[in-house]
């Protein structure tokens, strides 16, 4: 038994039948140096109102990203000492039921850890105050995790994914794949004329497996999780205003897990220095050559051309 649960278990037989605290201490073999004990602990004000309004601020941060920003704040304390403030606290994150996995095996896509190798974009949908309906176009680096767009509006056409891809393109260099799903936008015949015109390899997950598109629907359950779901937009301007400011905040301060609680902006240049320096210097670039596979699934085929 814990120290803690031989107190409670000396208190209770003090309580109930009346033993002195030597007698409950022999029956619960406690040591009464233990019992008496009490903590001399600092009270730790100023951290557990900083850990309060950090996580008032990021309502959706469990402790270990609290843990990181405090760091970044130069906070010395250890995550276990982070930890049992955010419990002492009554800090927590509502957990969510888990959805049903699929069984079976599927043969993953293996891209090098570079920017750029691959993106996939899909669509996450909310509403205005108002109740008028709007979607969000998101485009992830799937080695870099980064948010590369996040374009709100009411509707968003094949015509305009294309000009926003070309435009991203343009800003950022041309990608060595796509991964979406089969949406009619995306299935379009602008799509398939920008994908041949740019010759990029535009792959097309399996009818009704989202998660063969996995980076992305993570990044949609994230957005949904942290701004959607808690945020209020009052008309298309406010949204591409706080959308854009979110999106700035996942690359340049949001710890991402899967980056070992990197920015993904500080992995990408991360990942950048390391391919500039030349491979007689770095004996770890060819451990990390390759990145961590495409969602399981993904279809190979190449992009289908434009009849005519």
């Amino acid at each position: 038994m814990t120290p803690a649960v031989k107190r409670e278990a000396v208190a209770h037989l003090k309580a109930r039948f009346g033993l002195s605290e030597r007698r409950a201490c022999r029956v619960a073999d406690a040591d009464r140096k233990m019992v008496r004990y009490q903590a001399q602990r600092a009270p730790d004000t100023v951290l557990r109102g900083r850990l309060r309004e950090l996580a008032n601020e990021r309502r959706r941060f469990g402790y270990r990203r609290l843990f990181v920003l405090l760091r970044r704040e130069g906070e010395p304390s250890g995550i276990n000492r982070i930890y049992r403030l955010y419990r002492e606290e009554g800090l927590t994150v509502r957990t969510r039921k888990a959805r049903r996995k699929a069984v079976g095996t599927r043969a993953p896509i293996l891209v090098e850890a570079r920017p750029n190798a691959r993106w996939s974009l899909d669509f996450v949908h909310d509403q205005f105050a108002n109740g008028q309906r709007f979607r969000v176009l998101n485009v992830v680096d799937d080695v870099t995790r980064e948010c590369l767009a996040a374009i709100p509006d009411t509707s968003i056409s094949g015509r305009r994914v294309a000009r926003e891809l070309t435009a991203l393109i343009e800003r950022r260099g041309k990608p060595g794949m796509i991964v979406s799903d089969n949406g009619t936008e995306l299935t379009s015949s602008a799509i398939l004329t920008f994908a041949a015109a740019h010759r990029i390899e535009w792959h097309y997950i399996a009818p009704g497996k989202p998660m063969q598109n996995g980076f992305v629907e993570s990044f949609n359950g994230r957005m949904r999780d942290e701004l959607l779901n808690e945020t209020m937009f009052r008309n298309q301007a406010h949204a591409r205003i706080v959308i854009a400011a979110w999106a700035a905040d996942y690359n340049t301060e949001r710890p991402h897990s899967a980056l070992d609680y990197q920015t993904p902006a500080d992995y990408a240049r991360t990942l950048t220095t390391a391919i500039a320096r030349p491979a007689a210097q770095d004996e770890s670039s060819a451990r990390r050559a390759i990145a961590q596979p495409a969602p399981l699934g993904v279809n190979t085929n190449r992009t289908p051309v434009a009849a005519g």
